[in-house]
């Protein structure tokens, strides 16, 4: 037999990859200016500060982190992330209600192993996370579409689709939303911890940008409102530390983490032990306010920028204004195809990524989704210009 003649599972049928890993294929040419991205700028990388940390702490530990570990986490970060999960979502969780995990996307792919068959139902926001959206896919959901708006997820719409699909699951990103930067609204919030309740679905809300706040006030996770123990709150420290250390979290009610820690077994045995405790430490020794406050300043800066050179840009009928995050999201006058229009811009010397892929059922061509953290103030200044250039003919 050759690899031509394998059978492949059908979980992968329509599944060909992710389009944004495909557009970053393009970034090669020196010189590229992209807006294609959602990685923390470099400097924001607090490499220095956790160089002594992991010398240290294999110094003092090293035969405990370099050994196996509990699939259920390094105990000492279980008990530091209490009071960060308390100050940053207003959540109180016992150790036992969190379980470390790979990085957010792996509190997403063990909520899907733990709830999801093939078949069953998954509400979206329209647009939403492409990424997740593959994930779902993977595990064989249907994937329900509810539009948004300003405000985040239309809740009417979404407590109709909840009567009339039945759905396992609603997913939602609420802060600083990926693609579209928007945040849902407080009464929003509310009320799909009531929806969730009442129709006794799980939600899985992911707030991995929560932290990177640059104006504007903090508002309550989904989860603070959780009475019945039905939402998931699923962390991360990729954007506020470091997205190679791959530390998040996922807080839960103790019967849907069991589930989860089971998944989990199968999958990585236990999050790096040394990666856990560099996070551990960092929020032990006070670290994270300090550094999130330095960063959250210069991306300020970046998003204001990218907002006024975006404000004169021809064709853009609509921008998302967030108050934070790493995206912007644009609409772009009818009759405009921004995947179309992806190669003229990449050759001109800047890359965005087309907004319908973040779309369930596609459509929405002229839409496109630009990340300002990569870039410098120059960047997105010269950037914006060719963007302009492009889009003017």
């Amino acid at each position: 037999m050759t690899p031509e003649q394998i059978s492949f599972a059908a979980r992968f049928d329509g599944i060909s990859g992710s389009a944004i890993r495909e557009i970053f294929k393009l970034l090669a040419v020196p010189g590229m200016i992209s807006f294609a991205g959602g990685n923390p700028n470099p400097k924001a990388l607090p490499g220095e500060e956790l160089a002594p940390i992991a010398d240290r702490l294999l110094r003092e530990k090293g035969s405990v982190l370099l050994q196996y570990g509990a699939t259920e986490g390094y105990l000492p970060l279980r008990e530091s992330l209490p009071a960060y999960i308390e100050d940053s979502f207003g959540v109180k969780a016992a150790p036992d209600e969190i379980l470390p995990v790979t990085g957010s996307t792996q509190a997403m792919d063990l909520m899907c192993k733990a709830l999801i068959n093939p078949g069953d139902g998954i509400i979206i926001e329209d647009p939403t996370f492409l990424g997740n959206m593959q994930c779902m896919k993977l595990y064989q959901a249907r994937l329900i579409p509810v539009p948004s708006d300003d405000d985040g997820i239309d809740v009417d719409a979404l407590e109709k689709a909840v009567i009339k699909e039945k759905p396992k699951m609603i997913y939602v990103i609420p802060t600083f939303q990926n693609p579209t930067g928007r945040t849902l609204s407080l009464e929003r919030r509310k009320r799909i911890a009531q929806i969730a309740e009442k129709y006794g679905v799980a939600v899985a809300e992911d707030d991995p940008y929560r932290d990177l706040r640059y104006s504007g006030e903090a508002l309550p996770s989904i989860k603070s409102f959780d009475r019945a123990g039905m939402v998931a709150l699923m962390g991360s420290f990729s954007k506020v530390i470091s997205p190679g250390l791959r530390v998040g979290f996922l807080c839960a009610d103790k019967t849907i983490l069991r589930k989860c820690v089971i998944g989990k077994q199968s999958s990585d045995v236990h999050t790096a032990l040394l990666n856990q405790a560099l996070v551990d430490t960092y929020l032990r020794e006070g670290r994270l306010k300090p550094h999130v406050k330095e960063i959250c300043a210069m991306y300020a800066r970046q998003l204001t920028a990218m907002k006024k050179g975006l404000s004169s840009c021809r064709g853009i009928v609509h921008l998302t204004d967030p108050e934070g995050g790493l995206f912007i999201f644009a609409e772009m006058e009818k009759g405009f195809n921004t995947v179309d229009m992806l190669k003229k811009a990449v050759d001109r010397g800047v890359a965005y990524v087309p907004g319908t892929y973040f779309y369930a059922e596609g459509g929405h061509e002229n839409t496109l989704r630009l990340n300002f953290s990569m870039s410098s103030i120059d960047e997105i200044e010269r950037g914006c210009e060719l963007l302009n250039q492009v889009f003017g003919g």
